[in-house]
């Protein structure tokens, strides 16, 4: 097993062991809002959410070492710009449902968070800092839509393009960076901060 294999395996398992279920809750959400989704449903949407999003952080995950195997960050910069989207949006055709990565601190502009992600993101941002689990959650959007939502922590690949300049970020790296990015505030994180969060909306089974 070569080392990319076990790097992308103990990502997954990281992943894997953040994703504990959490009941639905209204939080941070308008009254008039559909009802709450059932146990059952709950349990159904919470699964498929983390379907969507291993199976796409996987395969994200797979080409973005194989750039960083290539040519370094410059190199995974430079996938991340150019086929991260193209690849995020071909999986969300694939599965009928819109997969989306969000956080307090974007590097893409198109990656900004809407009112509801704002909301959420802060919801475990607060979490995160009382030490208390974060895990995902599941939400009724509108008759036909449900919103999962689950959290992104750094882990120790991330910080070559997201850590502390000078500690795990280059500035040479950073300048590639930048290049690409002109508005990118995504620095600065230790291990184990919450990066953001995976928000996919799924279809309602009828």
């Amino acid at each position: 097993m070569n080392r990319n294999t076990v790097l992308l395996l103990a990502l997954s398992s990281l992943f894997i062991f953040s994703c504990q279920d959490q009941p639905a809750s209204d939080s941070g959400q308008s009254a008039d809002r559909e009802a709450a989704l059932s146990p059952e449903d709950s349990s159904l949407y919470l699964a498929r959410g983390k379907e969507l999003a291993l199976s796409t952080f996987s395969a994200m995950s797979s080409e973005l070492l194989a750039a960083m195997q290539r040519g370094g960050v410059e190199e995974a910069a430079r996938y991340c710009n150019l086929a991260a989207y193209p690849l995020v949006d071909s999986l969300s055709k694939v599965h009928e449902a819109d997969i989306r990565r969000t956080s307090l601190k974007v590097r893409n502009p198109k990656n900004k968070p809407t009112e509801a992600e704002q909301q959420q993101l802060l919801a475990f941002q607060q979490l995160f800092e009382a030490g208390s689990p974060m895990a995902p959650v599941v939400r009724p959007v509108d008759a036909n839509t449900v919103a999962f939502y689950a959290p992104i922590q750094i882990q120790p690949l991330c910080l070559q393009c997201h850590g502390k300049m000078g500690e795990t970020l280059k500035e040479a790296d950073y300048a590639v960076i930048k290049e690409l990015y002109p508005e990118d505030a995504a620095i600065g994180y230790s291990e184990g901060d919450l990066r953001g969060i995976w928000s996919i909306r799924l279809r309602k089974k009828l």
